[in-house]
């Protein structure tokens, strides 16, 4: 068997599927090329993360490929359904990166709260004539701990970001189409556990109400989750993070209402013209912005590339 992990793979990975005898190609094929290397070079499994795509075009000129394994949660860039029509497996890791989306979630609302994104920017060109101008323009911070934090989305990740928030102590409330209740597990250094039974709301208005700190973490929408009617509905002074997808925040009315003081701030990793965001965005000083980097640490890598490979020698056992 053969893999191309053309979106990269970590070296645990690629061990564990080495030792399986396995085959990893070290390639990194460009996408107009794909089709091609699979069919010349006899891949059994392509691996991808956010870069290639797996639409019908290649399911139908690759007929040898049994596998298809994304790294990560979203499956937007495979054509998952017609792939299983077609008779291929199709593998991910819906937990892998959680932590480190969740992770990055705070650590974007620790640095709006704080103004850190921005002090972080002007420091370097002003610290040394207007440093104590700065001082007093970044003194209207917040603590997190007594607000409320607002989750919209309860799956993997949106879990962890409620763990997280209920560990430094805030109110939490969920966002979901449909109420559901759900039990998250906070674990401790020394074995100690603690669980909370938390029951999300399909009610927007009361949602959007209560909460200081907004959370982005669904899978892709066709539509807006959150545009101008549901900015309106916020609380003044609330804080967002999308981590998300681009395409579930109206950017352009984000930027509206940061500049009404109805948002104080808010972040963004995934952006609607992605990988090409509107300089209108990457310019504003009220926004933390980083690259679409939310499961991008080294021990979020390690969690996919173990994942992977322990499912596809597991299909390699069931079809040899």
């Amino acid at each position: 068997m053969k893999v191309l992990a053309n979106d990269g793979i970590s070296k645990s990975g690629e061990l564990a599927l080495k030792n399986a005898g396995i085959e990893v190609l070290d390639n990194r094929v460009a996408q107009n090329h794909v089709i091609n290397f699979i069919n010349e070079n006899n891949v059994d499994v392509l691996l991808v993360r956010s870069a290639t795509k797996v639409g019908r075009d290649l399911i139908d000129a690759c007929p040898n490929l049994k596998i298809i394994g994304r790294g990560g949660i979203g499956m937007d860039n495979i054509d998952v359904e017609y792939a299983i029509e077609k008779g291929k497996y199709i593998i991910n890791t819906p937990t892998a990166s959680s932590k480190s989306v969740a992770e990055l979630v705070f650590g974007h609302f620790f640095s709006l709260a704080r103004f850190l994104h921005e002090s972080n920017r002007l420091m370097p060109l002003e610290g040394e004539t207007h440093f104590n101008a700065m001082k007093k323009s970044f003194a209207n911070a917040y603590e997190l701990s007594g607000k409320t934090l607002g989750v919209i989305g309860f799956g993997s990740i949106g879990q962890e970001v409620l763990k997280m928030g209920i560990s430094l102590g805030m109110k939490v409330k969920v966002l979901t189409r449909k109420p559901k209740t759900k039990t998250l597990t906070l674990e401790f250094f020394d074995g100690q556990s603690l669980d909370f039974e938390i029951t999300s709301t399909n009610d927007m208005d009361a949602f959007l109400k209560d909460s200081d700190f907004i959370s982005i973490n669904t899978p892709k929408t066709n539509e807006y989750i959150i545009d101008t009617p549901q900015f309106e509905k916020m609380k003044d002074g609330v804080y967002i993070v999308n981590t998300a997808r681009g395409g579930v925040m109206n950017e352009v009315a984000l930027v509206d209402f940061i500049e009404s003081g109805k948002v104080a701030g808010a972040a963004l990793d995934v952006f609607e013209k992605e990988p090409n965001p509107e300089v209108l965005l990457l310019m504003n000083p009220a926004l933390s912005l980083s690259p679409h980097i939310g499961g991008n640490t080294v021990d979020a890598q390690e969690k996919i590339g173990i994942e992977l490979a322990e499912q596809i020698i597991k299909i390699k056992e069931t079809i040899q």
